[in-house]
């Protein structure tokens, strides 16, 4: 492998590759994409000649060279010039082509949710045994603007934390989306809720102890039947140690609604556009009583590229990942447990304790 580019292939032809991921590996410092694969070759190549071209910072020409496009997914695999993949399939099939990915030898950045809890951790043994990096791309705990909360919140800006309130909604309107067929690894709780899980553990720093849930259930892709029926609306409420509590709501039916707030003992912050905030500038709102709210601006990035090319280093540099699929394990925990609260009506369970393995 070259000593500063990390060679990217990439398993399907998804619309988050297309629109975020992809060029955010052409735009950063540090990688190339080589290859594309599907399961269908013309589409694969109709995906790279619809590609723009584009230069990295720092890179020269080298982004300049379309990818190569292949007929299957083994044949990314295969290729010797592969160095690292990004799976954006459809939840369900993570597993599996993350294993086949870490057992060829690549380093694998999967879409979120990685797995199971229980399939993380075996995720997670198999990257350890052959060498190679395996993270989740939660792209938005990259962003500036989130590692700055975070900041804010241990320096006491709000004092002590006694609630953590979000939401992540959107309305989709095609019947045969993915996300509402259950065994595609659908729900709203999966493709959206999933966030506001993981940032109240982010901003907490924490793992939930009980989780509770309710949850609005459909029939699912085009009503095909009861075993495929998901969730496109959930509210959920994570309880942690200290009573404290972070309740959000997650849905697939609703207008757009993308916040956090972190609230405590002497004030709260507030940022909208929470999760995919895009490359402008954006604001932190800080929130004392009666008093003006007080906004606090940074400069825009793309987090997707912040994530890849963190990736990347942590691949060509061989260190750990800044978060590894223990961690991907520990969120799942919490969303597990909210779906069994949410089958029984409602009511607290337990959230299971994740077995974190040294880096």
């Amino acid at each position: 492998m070259p000593d500063s580019v990390l060679r990217w292939g990439v398993l399907s032809t998804a619309n988050i590759g297309r629109i975020a991921v992809n060029p955010a590996i052409r735009a950063s410092r540090n990688g190339r994409l080589v290859a594309v694969a599907s399961r269908d070759i013309s589409r694969a190549q109709d995906f790279v000649d619809a590609m723009p071209a584009e230069t990295a910072p720092g890179s020269g020409s080298a982004n300049l060279i379309p990818p190569r496009a292949l007929g299957s997914y083994e044949a990314l695999l295969e290729d010797p010039d592969v160095d690292a993949v990004y799976i954006p399939l459809p939840n369900s099939l993570h597993r599996e082509w993350t294993l086949r990915a870490v057992e060829a030898g690549k380093h694998v950045l999967c879409e979120k949710p990685l797995a199971t809890a229980e399939e993380c951790m075996e995720m997670d043994a198999a990257a350890r045994a052959h060498g190679v990096k395996l993270m989740e791309a939660f792209m938005y705990r990259f962003h500036p603007r989130t590692e700055r909360v975070v900041e804010m919140v241990r320096e006491g800006r709000v004092g002590d934390v006694r609630v953590i309130r979000s939401a992540f909604t959107f309305r989709l309107t095609r019947p045969d989306n993915i996300r509402l067929d259950r065994r595609l690894g659908g729900g709203a709780l999966m493709d959206v809720g999933c966030y506001c899980v993981n940032v109240s553990r982010t901003l907490l720093g924490a793992e939930p102890v009980a989780a509770q849930a309710t949850a609005r259930w459909t029939g699912g892709y085009l009503d095909a039947g009861p075993e495929t029926a998901v969730d496109d609306e959930m509210t959920c409420i994570l309880h942690f140690e200290g009573g404290v509590r972070a309740h959000f709501d997650c849905s697939l039916t609703m207008e757009r609604c993308e916040y956090y707030e972190v609230a405590g003992t002497e004030g709260h912050l507030r940022v909208e556009s929470a999760f995919l905030p895009g490359t402008g500038p954006v604001v932190i709102q800080e929130h004392r009583g009666r008093t003006p709210v007080q906004e606090h601006p940074l400069e825009g990035e793309d987090e997707y590229r912040l994530m890849v090319e963190h990736f990347a280093d942590c691949a060509l540099q061989d260190r750990p990942v800044r978060y590894p699929a223990t961690e991907a394990a520990a969120n799942m925990r919490a969303i597990q447990a909210l779906y069994r609260s949410a089958l029984n009506g409602g009511s607290a369970v337990a959230v299971a304790p994740v077995q974190r393995v040294p880096a």
